[in-house]
């Protein structure tokens, strides 16, 4: 029912972004320890994504990433870098999402209700529906060449 109640609401959202167009801030954690990442499955998209979300107002971009982290996760951060800052422009928004990299982390708390699903998987066993540009970046993280650390995603 919650799934349910929550699809509801991501619904009204993209209408929401269709009438008013908005420009969105956001993070994403890339968070691995030995050559494994840990990726959520949200309960109102289908795929696999890093953790991540939006800013709250008042709040930095490593506030941001920390709570999210910890929200979608139950992950305590330690020390994170800046990987790049990207931009997509689809479903009649503007997204610009700024990407951390973090090796330092321990899972000590439980994931919130909108993730179905936390799972750690091998950089070179990736799962088959892993966001396409969330995928391009860990591939390229993998073969330790990112390409851009800017642009479009």
């Amino acid at each position: 029912m919650k799934s349910l109640f929550l699809r509801f609401i991501y619904l009204g959202f993209k209408i929401y972004c269709f009438i008013f167009r908005p420009v969105r801030m956001g993070v994403r954690v890339m968070m691995i320890q030995d050559d494994k990442v840990w990726l959520i499955r949200h309960t109102y998209l289908n795929g696999w994504f890093m953790p991540g979300g939006g800013l709250k107002r008042n709040e930095s971009l490593e506030q941001a990433a920390r709570r999210e982290a910890k929200e979608e996760t139950g992950a305590e951060l330690g020390e994170i870098t800046l990987l790049g800052v990207f931009s997509n422009f689809i479903q009649w928004k503007t997204d610009h999402t700024v990407v951390f990299l973090c090796k330092d982390f321990k899972i000590i708390g439980k994931s919130d209700a909108e993730i179905a699903e936390l799972k750690q998987f091998p950089l070179s066993e990736l799962p088959e529906f892993v966001y396409p540009s969330h995928r391009k970046l860990l591939e390229e993280y993998k073969t330790g060449k990112i390409k851009n650390n800017f642009g479009e995603w």
